[in-house]
């Protein structure tokens, strides 16, 4: 053990100074590599979702960060082979509009410079702007062994997704041909649902005539009267009475008279609209499935930069939405129309472009994913993979159970190339198709243009950091990794993905546990919005406060998959109890003297309130251990904070002053070891939380390890619970407490030293022992020992605690009908308890059928209820006549 003689400590913890600092020291001591734990340790891996190389910081980032840091830390302290692997996202979107906004800044484009030098440049951006997110993830104590960092167009990564597209057409699993997908007009590329943000917006609902042959018509709706342009049918229910007449018959699409059918599908909603609908496969998700049951017509009429094609008719060339005008108006003087009422309606928009998302059938590469959803399934249905909270599972069967096929491709130039040429066969320039590992061989390969969705890099994440498909020793030793952390809102299009690519490719659950966090929202429960105005930087937060206050705000504002809202004010209380810890620190520290033994002493040899807080030690680390085992790392922290803050600093250190300033030699060092155990355990327990402060404070005690981010997890001793001192110390609590209460009733200065007379009851041997108490804690350093049947004190406001009586002679000082008044009060309180105990005992159905010892606890409640009522009487009759 360190010697318990330490040096000064600073006044306060300078966290702009002490942060980067340790963190040095922690990396350069190789504590953030799995390697500093015997070769036999168990292993705990955690592979970190790879943040945009585009970003910076922001509050979701901060806490995933700090959950993930909180795991790795605990873990790490239990003595596991702890990795977490770091690694950031190519992002092909977001990367790519950075550069091409670089480009046209410079007046020029990625078509004018070509393919490779747009890879060019974008791999520089990458190089000079890429490593902002990593840097920040540091600052916030991010404890990965960042010397295994891995970025998803990586060399060995961009193996593994090679040969995972290779294996999957070879399976006959991938396949290539049109289908519909969501198509950004403005990044002219197919998106992911994740990247289509939908929500409410006022649009108009145009109400019209369809044309049916024989001079009939039919009164249809729509919100995009553009896509009457591409309408294959028109749709009833087929229960339907107004229309079951007109199922078969022959119906012209507007302005181009183009034959189509009236059809009938239990799909339509008879009470929307007119109760009838124009199927446009091309251009509707459930239209295309309704024209997949009908074997219907697909026409797509819209050119991927979203102006209407040659199939548009005279609308060719035009814009879409100057199409829905001109479209309209031309009905309108044809005398079609009927009319446009205003109508709200979910509008998909690209979440970088903010234009709206067109469903568009589109050439895409897809990836049957039935079989493979039903591993996933299973590893989930089986209890191989947990997901926390369990509330989730049921929305993860649901997505899997109702899985479409994945398209993989994107129009873009950032990102992992399919490995895919084309060749022309019978006209078709691409006629003929391979895919494989190297381009092939012989004359008029073309290579494809297109690369993959990144999240099919990302969800082969877990294992291709650690080397798959090479058998490396990290993929040996380090997979299957133990927890998955991260935000709920992707746990379809991440999670979901990492487990089935996980299970299909190496027949393993990628993770056991899938940890879904919520979003972070402002302190009233709103998103974070440059509109509101209530957008956090947590930067500057870290500048104001340092990374400790707001981890633990963040780790404590929520429980697991529910969203966290974040109160700056709670981010200064958090930094408030920061500076107590240091402050409780530095009363120990400054009254350490000379070499301490380890450990604590004899139970035997300890006053009561050193037994009293290190039996209540014991019970914390139970409390936290469970919690942390139910991932209940929110209430954890909150314990913590409130065994330091209203246990451990308010009464143990106060009540440790008087052996320390007046105890013999012996009992000074007793007290020294006990405030060093509490405080060393308070620390290793708050260390995954608040990793700064914690490693700074606990350089300043006695300690055996190396550095706390390595020391030992506390792990309790039942042998130390103490049930009888936390009795008898909750009795000199509740005086204290009442003493304190009377004192404000009646106003009497803090500062003010008065005196106390106690019947003592059958705690006279306690009381004369640690009656220094009420001196320290309660500003009453004179205390009488009464006899039991002596007369009460005239003029005395009292309190009873137990068979204790407890009088404050308050002469001149008090008001005696206040205090009158408070007492009958108290006693009309006890009555009903006592009526209420009474009626229970009567009852002989509780007595006859309650367990006995519950019977018997309700007599001697009775009993001491009775006691404490007859005490009262006599202070009513001392005081009040």
């Amino acid at each position: 053990m360190t010697p318990a003689t330490q040096k000064e400590m600073p006044a306060n913890f300078n966290f702009q100074e002490e942060e980067s600092r340790l963190y040095e020291w922690w990396e350069e001591n190789g504590w953030f590599k799995p390697e500093h734990a015997p070769e036999d340790a168990e292993t705990f891996t955690i592979s970190m979702p790879p943040p945009n190389v585009t970003g910076v910081l922001h509050l979701g980032h901060a806490l995933f960060a700090s959950l993930q840091d909180l795991m790795i830390r605990y873990e790490r302290m239990r003595g596991k082979a702890a990795l977490w692997v770091p690694g950031t996202d190519h992002a092909g979107i977001a990367t790519q509009l950075q550069v091409e906004k670089m480009l046209r800044e410079e007046g020029t484009s990625r078509h004018d410079i070509g393919r490779d030098a747009f890879l060019e440049r974008t791999w520089a951006w990458k190089e000079e702007k890429g490593g902002t997110i990593v840097e920040q993830l540091r600052r916030i104590g991010a404890s990965c062994d960042w010397d295994r960092e891995r970025f998803t167009l990586d060399e060995g990564l961009s193996e593994a997704v090679q040969e995972v597209f290779v294996r999957l057409w070879e399976q006959g699993r991938i396949y290539r041909g049109p289908r519909l997908v969501n198509w950004s007009p403005g990044l002219q590329t197919a998106v992911s649902d994740l990247e289509v943000e939908r929500a409410e917006e006022q649009g108009k609902l145009y109400f019209f005539n369809y044309p049916l042959e024989g001079d009939e018509s039919i009164a249809v709706a729509t919100t995009r009267p553009e896509t009457i342009l591409g309408d294959t049918a028109i749709c009833v229910h087929p229960e339907d009475e107004r229309y079951q007449h007109l199922i078969g018959k022959t119906a012209y699409v507007p302005m181009l008279n183009r034959e189509i059918p009236v059809i009938a599908d239990e799909y339509v909603d008879r009470e929307f609209g007119t109760g009838a609908v124009k199927i446009t496969p091309a251009h509707d998700f459930n239209d295309y499935d309704i024209a997949q049951r009908h074997d219907l017509e697909m026409i797509n009429i819209m050119n991927k930069d979203a102006t209407l094609n040659e199939n548009a008719g005279p609308y060719a060339g035009m814009d879409r939405f100057d199409a829905r005008q001109k479209l309209w108006a031309d009905m309108e003087a044809a005398g079609m129309t009927i009319k446009v009422q205003d109508h709200t309606m979910v509008v998909p928009r690209s979440q970088r472009g903010g234009e709206v998302v067109e469903p568009l059938l589109s050439t895409q590469w897809f990836v049957k994913m039935d079989d493979i959803a039903e591993r996933a399934l299973e590893a989930v249905r089986t209890g191989a993979i947990k997901i926390v909270p369990e509330r989730f599972t049921k929305v993860y069967y649901h997505w899997l159970e109702n899985i479409q096929d994945w398209c993989v491709s994107r129009q873009l130039w950032w990102g992992h190339r399919i490995p895919a040429w084309f060749r022309e066969k019978d006209g078709d320039p691409e006629g003929e198709i391979y895919v494989g590992r190297t381009a092939p061989e012989g004359d008029g390969w073309v290579p494809e243009e297109d690369v993959l969705d990144t999240w099919f890099s990302s969800g082969l994440w877990p294992f291709s950091t650690l080397g798959w498909p090479q058998e490396t020793p990290d993929l040996k030793r380090f997979y299957p990794t133990q927890v998955m952390e991260t935000g709920h809102d992707i746990l379809f299009f991440w999670v979901a993905r990492m487990i089935m690519m996980g299970m299909w490719f190496t027949e393993e659950p990628p993770f056991d546990t899938v940890y879904l966090h919520g979003l972070v929202r402002d302190k009233t429960g709103r998103k974070f919005s440059k509109t509101l105005g209530n957008v956090i930087d947590p930067l500057l937060l870290i500048d104001q406060y340092g990374a400790d206050p707001l981890r633990f705000t963040l780790l404590t504002s929520g429980t697991p998959g529910n969203d966290v809202n974040l109160d700056e004010a709670r981010v200064e209380y958090t930094f408030k109890f920061v500076n107590k810890i240091w402050n409780i620190t530095k009363l120990v520290n400054m009254n350490l003297e000379g070499e301490l033994e380890p450990g604590l002493p004899n139970q035997s040899e300890l006053d009561l309130p050193s037994r009293w807080v290190i039996s209540r030690t014991q019970k914390l680390i139970d409390n936290v251990q469970y919690l942390f085992d139910a991932y209940q790392y929110g209430e954890a922290g909150n314990q913590i904070l409130s065994f330091m803050w209203d246990e451990f600093a308010p009464w143990y250190l106060e009540m440790a002053k008087h052996p320390l300033y007046n105890g013999t030699e012996a009992e000074q060092n007793q007290t020294r070891r006990v405030m060093v155990y509490v405080l060393d355990t308070c620390l290793r327990l708050l260390h995954p939380y608040m990793p700064y402060m914690t490693e700074s404070a606990w350089q300043y005690i006695p300690h055996e390890e190396d550095a706390l981010i390595v020391a030992k997890w506390p792990i309790s001793d039942k042998q130390l619970v103490d049930e009888a001192a936390e009795t008898n110390m909750g009795i000199f609590m509740s005086l204290v407490r009442d003493i304190r209460n009377i004192r404000t009733d009646y106003n009497v200065d803090p500062g003010k030293r008065i005196s106390a007379e106690i019947k003592p009851g059958s705690y006279r041997k306690q009381l004369e022992d640690y009656g220094y108490i009420f001196g320290r804690l309660c500003n009453v350093p004179d205390v009488s020992l009464m006899s039991d049947d002596a007369a009460a004190p005239e003029n005395a406001a009292s309190t009873v605690v137990n068979d204790i009586t407890l009088y404050l002679p308050l002469e001149g000082m008090l008001d005696i009908a206040a205090e009158c008044e408070r007492l009958q009060k108290e006693q009309a309180k006890i009555a009903d308890r006592i009526s209420g105990v009474e009626k229970k005992l009567a009852n002989e159905g509780f007595v006859s059928k309650a367990p006995e010892q519950v019977v018997q606890r309700e007599r001697e409640r009775l009993e001491q209820l009775q006691a404490e009522s007859a005490q009262i009487a006599e202070q009513i009759s001392n005081l009040c006549g």
